[in-house]
């Protein structure tokens, strides 16, 4: 019997499941807990609940622009859409799903720790997300309607004078909100990370997974309060005639472009970050194969995070108020370490005895959609052509490429891997690989066509269009593979549905997991761990259940061997 089967019978003896130490259970729990397991899960639910919602707007958005001169809704309504649209994805989905739900749940697992560092601030960070949410959907029900000056609310746009009523007001208390319970997770899980690892979980052996937490929440540490002070200099504006960014008072209208994207570029790795995490643990485990060149990809981690703070002006080229050959440059810079990335994931998988479960196959979905975004994005870094493309269709394939595609295929790939965690239950990999061809085909036939749609000069957050456009077919693409996109969601709540009411028991490390996680049950009790094995390298779990296979001396260790018993 190895570590693992002996530390899951003791696990099971003393009440293995979650929450089987006599606390509250049902909707009271929920309400009430503390526990960074609960915490997690409810983030996740409730951020995939935020990104159906957002998805079910996008296909509004998309049957639109099926045909010419489409009159489905109003200009007005499209504006609150997309608007709406873009501020879920972005604020309540892609950064919560990952830095709230797998963060909190999988963080303190990985590092050996009973709990995060503050538990009751762990609530409040949760409740402040879900106040967010509710209070930016809420905007829909005021008189005025929801805010519709886009997701990054160009001033003079979102002046009181060009968006009254309630609903932009409600945005940025949103944004506010959901902003500072951002900060208070990074806190809690730097905090976590640092002070609270077992034994012999030095730095340079922690999971790749926890370093992309903690360096994406040390970005968010930077750009967050940036944003926060923004939103407030906005109501002001708006309320208190302060004038920041309105010309008639004295005010600058780019100051407030500066200020968003100087959190508007970190953010984009703030989202990314902990999906790179995410496949750096699915790779190695069905690769069969420790992570390829581990400090590589910590230093590129921190080298991204450092040079995404001065980055912001790329998105500004068009404005000429920018110096074009240092922000050109510093963005071509970028493409280095993300690259090492790149490589390093492909390296790993090199020679390897790849096994093409669900969670492999989302994460090579990534990788293509991931570097076709990020080859976009290299273009994009050259003023000419920038100034080219800037504001059409070409930007809104990049971005979802590189956000969208991110957060879909690495996210699913996260989730499938740690749902036997997560539930002790096992999903239908029939299903699951069903869900990823219709999700592939349906994102690249959505976003390819419109590369192109772009490169014609069909502006993005526009309604409508002409027929002498020559856009027709293209859109009509586009609109096909994002119901086809949407289908696969339906796809995998079946799947979800079908886990839950004829469950198949999934075992503590199904799939011979290397990481502190897999040591404990499925899911684990309310303490995480019975015990915990001997951790001399970074693959405490896998040197515990194949001593055979254990290469001490490769980390500059030696053991004898009596300490590494099965």
């Amino acid at each position: 019997m190895t570590i693992a089967e002996e530390r899951s019978d003791l696990s099971h003896d003393e009440g293995g499941h979650e929450h089987d130490h006599g606390g509250p259970r049902g909707i009271y729990l929920w309400l009430t807990s503390t526990d960074h397991k609960v915490i997690g899960k409810s983030y996740m639910y409730t951020s995939l609940i935020f990104m159906l919602i957002a998805g079910a707007m996008a296909m509004i958005i998309r049957a639109q622009l099926t045909g010419p001169n489409n009159h489905l809704v109003s200009q007005q309504t499209y504006n609150e859409l997309f608007t709406i649209h873009g501020s879920m994805m972005l604020y309540l989905f892609a950064g919560p799903f990952a830095f709230g739900g797998f963060a909190n749940y999988i963080l303190p697992l990985q590092i050996g720790a009973p709990d995060m560092a503050f538990p009751r601030l762990n609530a409040l960070s949760y409740w402040l997300f879900v106040t967010g949410g509710i209070t930016m959907l809420s905007g829909f029900f005021t008189s005025g309607g929801a805010a519709a000056f886009g997701w990054v609310s160009y001033a003079p746009l979102s002046s009181y004078s060009n968006s009254p009523g309630a609903g932009p007001d409600l945005w940025i208390v949103a944004i506010a909100l959901t902003g500072f319970s951002g900060i208070f997770t990074a806190v809690n899980l730097i905090t976590t990370a640092f002070y609270l690892r077992a034994p012999g979980l030095t730095m340079f052996r922690l999971p790749i997974f926890t370093w992309n937490m903690i360096v994406t929440g040390m970005l968010i540490l930077i750009a967050f309060p940036i944003l926060t002070a923004a939103m407030i200099m906005l109501y002001a504006d708006r309320h208190f005639g302060a004038h920041f960014f309105t010309v008639s008072g004295g005010g600058s209208p780019v100051m407030w472009q500066n200020l968003f994207w100087f959190f508007g570029h970190p953010e984009v790795y703030i989202l990314a970050l902990p999906y790179f995490g995410i496949v750096s643990e699915v790779i190695p485990v069905f690769s069969r194969k420790p992570i390829f060149g581990y400090k590589g990809l910590v230093f590129a981690t921190l080298a991204i995070a450092g040079l995404s703070t001065g980055v912001w002006a790329h998105h500004m080229f068009t404005t000429g108020t920018v110096l074009l050959p240092f922000f050109s440059a510093l963005s071509l810079l970028i493409a280095v370490p993300t690259g090492v990335k790149v490589f390093t994931w492909i390296a790993t998988m090199w020679g390897g005895d790849i096994e093409f479960k669900t969670p492999m196959l989302f994460v090579i979905g990534f990788l293509f959609t991931f570097v076709m975004g990020g080859v976009t994005g290299v273009m994009l870094a050259a003023p000419p052509i920038d100034f080219a493309v800037h504001d059409t269709y070409f930007v809104v394939a990049h971005f979802h490429q590189v956000l969208a595609g991110t957060a879909v295929f690495g996210g699913f790939a996260g989730f499938f891997y740690w749902y036997p965690k997560l539930t002790g239950r096992m999903y239908r990999e029939s299903l699951g690989k069903l869900q990823f061809l219709m999700a592939f085909v349906g994102f690249s036939l959505t976003f390819f066509p419109q590369y192109l749609i772009g490169l014609r000069g069909m502006p993005r957050r526009v309604p409508v269009y002409l027929v002498s456009d020559h856009v027709t077919f293209l859109n009509q693409l586009s609109t096909v593979g994002a119901f086809l996109t949407g289908a696969s969601f339906v796809v995998w709540l079946i799947n979800m549905w079908i886990s839950w009411k004829k469950p198949v028991a999934a075992g503590d490390n199904p799939w011979d997991g290397h990481t502190l996680e897999w040591a404990t049950s499925s899911p684990p009790p309310h303490h995480n761990f019975v015990s915990l094995p001997p951790i001399r390298s970074a693959r405490p779990l896998w040197d515990a259940n194949h001593p055979e296979h254990a290469d001490y001396k490769s980390h500059g260790l030696e053991v004898r061997d009596h300490e590494v018993k099965k």
